[in-house]
């Protein structure tokens, strides 16, 4: 049988409202923080004050994470900036569109662990024509987003961009290209289907794409010069 005396929901609420209005009470009546007491999800009362000091503890291991979390990606961002300008004092070098192509199938492979690296560059005739109509047809939506995507990425788009590096499935960061007379995509994969989710680093990815269309038209310009 339940001895305990019925719930004024009247008193409640104009309790809760002073103490609102008055948060200082219990500051002035510390000795209500210990014979208060709050039952705990196991059944067990404890103290208002234990009970305040396991959500505060709660709260902290919460933030410690979230603190955790972004130093990870501050030590990731660092790290990428670095490898971006690595990339850049080696792209200084090249003189031709076969040189990008290797240093860009080198160096990303190498010092951001991909599994296949690929450049893809079309002209504008070559995706209006009818005759590169799986180009069209596969990276078309793509350029006219004109924004890099990450991804897992099967079928079709796979073996074009990679043929059989990667298998049948995996995924991939796509990056647009452009420079005055070419489009593209540069695409780094991976054989793991986590390895690029959506979203991930596509301020670094938009920065990597400007350099390398950047290059392309550098080169570009001394070959036909």
């Amino acid at each position: 049988m339940n001895n305990k005396p019925a719930i004024d929901e009247q008193l409640e609420e104009q309790i809760t409202e002073y103490l609102q209005q008055h948060p200082d009470y219990l500051t002035r009546h510390p000795d209500l923080l210990i014979e208060l007491e709050v039952q705990h999800n196991s059944g067990a009362a404890v103290s208002l004050i234990e009970h305040k000091i396991k959500l505060l503890q709660k709260k902290s291991v919460t933030y410690h994470k979230q603190l955790e979390n972004l130093i990870d990606v501050a030590r990731e961002n660092e790290e990428l900036h670095h490898q971006l300008h690595r990339l850049t004092l080696t792209l200084l070098k090249a003189r031709s569109e076969d040189d990008v192509r290797t240093i860009l199938v080198e160096e990303l492979g190498s010092r951001f662990k991909a599994d296949a690296v690929a450049l893809r560059l079309f002209s504008a005739a070559e995706l209006e024509s009818k005759s590169d109509a799986s180009a069209s047809a596969i990276f078309g939506d793509f350029l006219q987003a004109d924004s890099p995507t990450c991804g897992e990425l099967g079928g079709g788009k796979l073996r074009s961009l990679f043929a059989d590096q990667l298998g049948e499935t995996g995924s991939a960061a796509l990056i647009p290209i452009r420079t005055s007379h070419l489009s593209g995509v540069l695409a780094i994969g991976s054989k793991d289907i986590q390895r690029f989710p959506p979203g991930k680093g596509v301020e670094f990815l938009t920065s990597l794409g400007e350099l390398v269309s950047l290059t392309l038209q550098a080169v570009g310009s001394e070959e036909h010069g």
